[in-house]
Formats: C-alpha cells, structure tokens, sequence
C-alpha cells in the first residue's frame, strides 16, 4: 500500500458510502463545535466585547449556518466528494483563523481546534493533501506568531507556534496511516464478501437443482434449511423450512431416524417411509401439505458438519428417493425374466414334472430310510423350482382385477379361519381388527395372494404367543384404508429392507425371492401400495431401550365417489 492512500480516485470515493458516512460524522462533529463557542460567547461575551473582539460572535453564528448547510447537502447531493470535503476544509480553517487572530493569537488556546478538520483531512483525503492543509496552518501560525513577536507582544510565541505545527504533521501522519490500514481492512472484507456471496450463490443454484433432498438440522430436529428436493419428497410447503422432525407426525420416522443417529453415528443410513399428511383437523388451511400420491420411501444419510469452535452443532440429512431406483432394478430383472419365461414353460416344467413322477415311483419300491431320505429332498427341490416357475409365469400374465367393492371385514374374517385351519394355529395366536362395513377397491383373488404371502412369512417368526401375528385395518392418512400385517418376531434390518421386494431376493434357503415383489406387483395392479415400515414403541422396555418393529402395510385405493357427488361435481 503506497503512501498516498487512501489513495482512491475521486469518482471510486464518491461511490464508497462509508467516506459518505464519515463525512456526516465530520459534519455533525462541526455543528457541535459551532455550539461550544456559541455557548463559550455567552458565558465570556463582557470580557471578549471588552477586548475588542465585537465580530466574535458574528463569526460563530456563521460558522454554524455554515455547518448545517454541510450537512443538509452531504445529507442529499452525494456527488463530487473530494471537492465538497476540501471546500468544508477550507471553511474550517478559515473561521478557525478568524477566531484565532480575534482571541489574541497563539496564548487564546484556539489553535487546538485546528486539529478537528486536519483530522478530518488525514482520514478522508489523500496524505498530500492532509499533509498540504497542515502546512498551510503551520505557516498562518508561524507567520502570525512572528507577527506579534515584532510588534513585542511576547519572544516565546514563535516557539509555541512550531510546536503546535510539529503535533499538527505528527497527528495527521499517524491518523492518515491508521485509516488507511482501516481502509484496507474494509478493501478486503468487501472483497471476501463478495466472494462469499458468489459462493453462497453457487451453494443455492446446486441445492436448488441437485436431485437429492439435504435438510440442515440441529441436534434437538429443527430445520434450518433445505433445498426444493427435500421439500418435494416429504411434501414440505412454502420457500423456508422452519419446523422441528419431532412436530409433525408426518416426519417422525425421519426424526426417529435422526435420533438414533445421533445416539450411535455408525449408523449412517436409514430407510424411511414418508406417508401423506392427514389435512386440518379444524377444516382450516394447515402449514403442512402432504403429498397427495402415496408413502414415498427414503434413503436417509446422515452427516455431522465440522462447527468447532462456532458455539453450535449442525448436521445435514441426504435424501434420495429409492422408489424409482427400486422400480429401475425391478424392471431390469423383469426385462430378463420376459425373455425366459417362454423357455421355462417348455424346457424346465416338463422335466420337473417328469423327476417329480420319477421320485414318487422311487419311494413305493424303496424301503430304507437314507433311501426315502434323500428322495424327500429331491421332491422337496422340485416343488420348490416349480413354485418359482409358477411364479414367473403369473407375473407374465397380468390377470386384471375386477373392480367390485370388497367387504374387508368379511373377507378377513374368512381368511383367518382358514388361515388358522391350514396351520393349525389356536385361534387366539392370529388377532384381527377391522371395523365392520369397510368396503376397499381390490381383487379378492389378488388380495387373498398378498395377505397369506404376508401371513406366511409372519407365521415363521412369530413366537406363536397369542395376538403374536396382528392384522389391523384402520384409516391411514389421506383418508385412504391400510390394513397392517405384523408379527412378534425381529424386524427387518435397514440392509434388508432396502432390496426387500426386488425380485429374486431372499434371505432364506427355502425361498424363492418372488413372494413379495408378486405381493407388490398385485397391490399395484389394483391401484394399492405395499410397503414396509418401521414402528417405534411409544415408552422404552425395562432396560430403558426404545425398541422398534417392522409392519407391512398395504394402503388401499381411494374408494369410489358416489354416482350423486360424481355428478354434482
């Protein structure tokens, strides 16, 4: 930084509101000093007027007239700064020699007022021109001193005088370089400003079209921020996001999610299901608006942000919607399946058919039992590729449902006969709740499918203990019936859920993988939704452990609107 900075131009200084600012101060500065030596006249206006100095007052008077026209146009006409602050200078130094000379020179005490509009100078002007002024006062107060020295009135005058010119340049000096370095230091925050401000715009147009969702929470689930995807996958409202998870009961599972983070960060992801909001309970407009399709599954990642030594903790959630990702990797495996279900009709049922044959005839004639032993397994086998063959060849058919309304108070209650027959369960062990008269859209063929698919997989990790197996119809949001198939037995893990109704997926030797992507594959052929959730007991056991649960929930279609409101509408 050379030595004549401030060293801007005119027109760059004009265009710096804080030089603007400062000559305001400066200006108001004048105005009070004007009222001091008002106010010093009345209190000493018998001694002055007695000493000759009769225009004193006059001089004061103007000089505050002066001040406050300074300040009405520094106030309205902010152009040319440099010429204005440099007229305001010279106004300042000519009143303040007027008084000087009137109050009897150097032994007055006046020439202490210079320093207010040499100050002044060195903040706001070039060094040159600080450094011009102070030598035209020290040369007005050398000339005047050597004035009165020749007419006797005093040989240290002279003295005095270079003294307070030596302060003068000693102070304009100083002042100059701490304002310049100010002046720097403001350079440079304007400059890191506005970098910042770049970035942050950077930061918003990639939020705004990143495709995954990012909340930026606290520790206790308030929302700072978060970006248009975010708010499309939770159906979230309005430009700004200023909720707390816990609060809404659309968002626990998320919140749920986030706690347990937090108490162990290792756990990284969650999946979570995000159903649609119930509307207003009063009628009235609510905050939240829901999303109007159906649950949306979410991969929740969960990230600490580095604020050490900030005083506050942050953390930012990543969302990304896996339900198209699951669709892509369905339709991928189908894409393939397509093209061997045809071969598979001829080349392996017949020969399944044929071993199937061949065994049974084997058992009749073999007697030992490592013999009917390994023959059971083969039988076993053989059901087991012919269910998967069976399967396969159901989902190429598309079988369209019928479109009746089904009473699901019924039709459950005759499903869980059955169901207990077949199993041999007591009838306490399978408990159903379904409110009577609850008519849904769904092929009762197709539903009986997805149900025992689902009561199946229930019944074999179930404990057996009675309502072990739960069945639960009730009104989910939206308006929209959900019947709830749970079991006693260990949830799902995340790293499960997550490839849960891909299909040939399983985690058991007996299994085929396709049970439950046919079970999803008939809900949506009937307008439905299968999924699986998580379920948090609302109070935590006896080693105060909040446990959770899985459910399978299958959320029915709209029903029908009546032919009256149809036709009124």
């Amino acid at each position: 930084m050379t030595s004549s900075l401030p060293a801007l131009a005119a027109d760059a200084r004009a265009n710096r509101a804080t030089f603007w600012r400062s000559l305001q101060t400066l200006n108001a500065t004048r105005v009070v000093i004007a009222l001091v030596l008002l106010a010093y006249l009345s209190v000493d206006s018998r001694g002055l007027r007695a000493a000759g100095q009769f225009f004193y007052g006059e001089v004061c008077l103007g000089y505050l007239l002066l001040a406050l026209v300074f300040a009405l146009m520094t106030l309205y006409v902010q152009r040319r700064f440099l010429l204005q602050l440099m007229s305001q200078i010279a106004c300042d130094l000519a009143t303040i020699s007027l008084l000087y000379i009137a109050a009897g020179g150097v032994r007055s005490g006046l020439a202490i007022l210079y320093l207010f509009p040499l100050a002044g100078t060195a903040i706001l002007a070039p060094l040159v021109l600080a450094l011009f002024c102070t030598s035209l006062v020290t040369l007005f107060l050398l000339g005047e001193s050597g004035w009165r020295m020749l007419l006797m009135e005093g040989d240290m005058v002279v003295l005095q005088a270079g003294l307070y010119g030596a302060a003068f340049f000693a102070a304009v000096w100083v002042v100059n370089r701490m304002a310049a370095r100010l002046i720097g230091q403001e350079e440079l925050a304007i400059e890191r400003g506005i970098e910042i401000g770049v970035q942050q715009a950077v930061n918003r147009l990639v939020m705004a079209n990143v495709g995954d969702g990012i909340l930026v929470v606290d520790p206790h689930g308030q929302v700072f921020a978060g970006n248009p995807a975010a708010q499309q996958m939770l159906g979230l409202a309005g430009p700004e996001l200023r909720l707390r998870l816990g609060d809404v009961a659309t968002l626990r599972p998320l919140a749920q999610a986030y706690d347990d983070w937090l108490a162990d960060p290792a756990h990284g992801t969650a999946y979570v299901t995000i159903k649609p909001a119930e509307p207003a309970p009063d009628g009235g407009p609510a905050v939240w608006h829901g999303r109007p399709d159906l649950a949306a599954h979410l991969q929740a990642r969960f990230a600490a942000v580095d604020t050490d030594g900030l005083g506050t903790e942050r953390s930012v959630i990543f969302l990304q919607d896996v339900t198209g990702i699951e669709n892509q990797a369905q339709q991928l495996k189908l894409a393939s399946m397509g093209r061997l279900t045809a071969s598979i009709a001829h080349e392996v049922r017949n020969p399944l058919s044929a071993i199937g044959h061949a065994t049974a005839l084997l058992a009749e004639d073999l007697d030992s039992a490592v013999h009917l032993r390994l023959l059971k397994i083969v039988g076993d086998n053989v059901s087991r590729v012919n269910r998967m063959v069976e399967d396969i060849l159901q989902l190429s058919r598309k079988v369209q449902p019928h479109g009746e309304p089904l009473a699901l108070d019924q039709f459950l209650a005759e499903l869980k006969t059955e169901f207990d027959e077949t199993h041999g369960l007591p009838g306490d062990v399978l408990a159903l709740a379904a409110t009577p008269g609850t008519l849904v859209r769904f092929d009762s063929l197709h539903l009986r499918e997805v149900v025992l698919n689902l009561l199946n997989n229930a019944v074999r990790y179930a404990s057996g203990a009675p309502a072990s197996i739960r069945l639960t119809l009730v009104t989910g949001r939206a308006r929209r019936m959900e019947l709830h198939v749970q079991d006693d037995g260990p949830g799902i893990s995340p790293e499960v859920r997550a490839h849960l109704f891909e299909p040939f997926y399983t985690t058991s030797s007996k299994g085929t993988g396709l049970g439950l992507y046919l079970a999803r594959e008939l809900c949506l052929n009937n307008e439905a939704m299968l999924d699986y959730e998580y379920r948090f007991e609302p109070a935590p056991g006896p080693d105060g452990v909040r446990r959770s649960s899985g459910r399978f929930v299958i959320t029915f279609a709209r029903p029908a609107a009546a032919p009256a409101l149809s036709a009124g509408v």
